[in-house]
């Protein structure tokens, strides 16, 4: 996955910024869950990121002070059987996250 993950029509997290991290699922999926390096950790530095707004990332970085770890964004997928189909969920569920922290207040 070359490119970055887009998050709104102005933000888009460059591919650089992204770290993923693979391990084994846990739970059923029959022989292959043993085997394959299904499950995806996606992680996004937010607080350090040079291509972020400083009102949207102090925005963000309030909304999120719960899921953040040293200002770092992490999340896990492991429902698919197949890496690629959680890479992409990974993606669309960081995404989701940065979206909704981002938009402005009510």
């Amino acid at each position: 996955m070359d490119d970055g993950l887009r998050v709104t029509d102005r933000w888009t997290v460059p591919a650089a910024e992204l770290r993923e991290r693979f391990s084994r699922s846990s739970g059923p999926g029959g022989q292959g869950v043993n085997t394959t390096d299904s499950r995806v950790e996606l992680s996004y530095d937010l607080a350090a990121s040079p291509g972020v707004p400083e009102p949207l990332r102090a925005r963000a970085l309030e909304r999120l002070a719960g899921r953040l770890v040293d200002g770092v964004l992490t999340v896990t997928a492991s429902e698919h059987r197949a890496q690629l189909a959680n890479r992409e969920a990974a993606r669309e569920r960081l995404a989701a996250l940065l979206r909704e922290a981002a938009a402005p207040p009510p």
